[in-house]
């Protein structure tokens, strides 16, 4: 089973009709929707809601939430659970200016371990000039991951820039994850993340992400296949082609606990 863990239908900079986001997921099994804080957070999350109403059996709905400005309470949340249908909450700490550990997101953080809502640190560049970049860094989730031992982390595109601090949280801590969003254009970039995953022996952690409509599913689909002949003629270390794959078919949606 494909699942793509990161993909939006509206997201700044980027346009794309729900219909296109729909055929460019087809070689895909599942994939996450994460609302975008393009609009306001109400809104997305409506527009992310009906789109996944509308094909309940592939997508899988991520709220987007800001917990020092939204409505951080359990009959809120449970609402936009149940009701709206969302299977998970993603966070944009730098973009919209809060640290990952304030006080109301601790609570916020509370509300989602008692729901069972994934989050998903969307921590993705380029950063516009506004955007704190400090509260972009992996290593802030220490405390989030130490206190919630069962919330399910994810820290999207692997945390970029800051790669090695990823690393070491997902090696550190059972129930943090990382995105690996592929850009099949940044060759090296794509190289260096894998190799220092399969170095660090945590590829088992690794959930596949495309980043739609950043890129297409499918040539990050076969970026990832063919990683080894990526740098083929240069010499350097590979990484077993059945390690890759794994990471491709993970049970992204068991292993969250992430059910209809």
């Amino acid at each position: 089973m494909i699942v793509d863990c990161h993909t939006h239908i509206t997201f700044p900079g980027f346009e794309i009709k729900p219909e296109d986001h729909f055929v460019a997921a087809e070689p895909l099994d599942a994939c996450f929707v994460l609302a975008s804080p393009e609009q306001s957070n109400q809104q997305s999350n409506k527009l992310v809601s009906d789109y996944v109403a509308r094909h309940g059996q592939k997508m899988y709905g991520f709220a987007v939430v800001n917990p020092v400005k939204d409505d951080i309470s359990v009959r809120q949340w449970s609402g936009i659970k149940s009701d709206m249908g969302l299977s998970g909450v993603v966070l944009y700490c730098g973009s919209e200016g809060f640290h990952p550990a304030h006080s109301r997101a601790l609570q916020f953080y509370e509300v989602a371990d008692r729901l069972h809502l994934p989050l998903y640190f969307h921590t993705v560049p380029p950063f516009g000039l506004q955007s704190v970049l400090e509260y972009t860094r992996p290593s802030l989730l220490d405390e989030i991951a130490q206190r919630f031992p069962n919330l399910k982390i994810i820290i999207g595109s692997m945390g970029l820039p800051f790669v090695n601090e990823t690393l070491y949280m997902i090696a550190k801590h059972e129930n943090v994850y990382g995105d690996l969003t592929v850009h099949p254009q940044k060759v090296w970039e794509v190289y260096n993340t894998v190799l220092s995953a399969h170095e660090a022996n945590v590829l088992g952690k690794l959930f596949f992400g495309s980043g739609l409509p950043v890129q297409k599913p499918q040539n990050c689909i076969e970026t990832l296949l063919g990683f080894n002949k990526l740098i083929a003629d240069m010499n350097l270390p590979t990484v077993p082609r059945e390690k890759i794959r794994e990471i491709i078919e993970r049970p992204t949606l068991e292993i969250l606990g992430i059910t209809r």
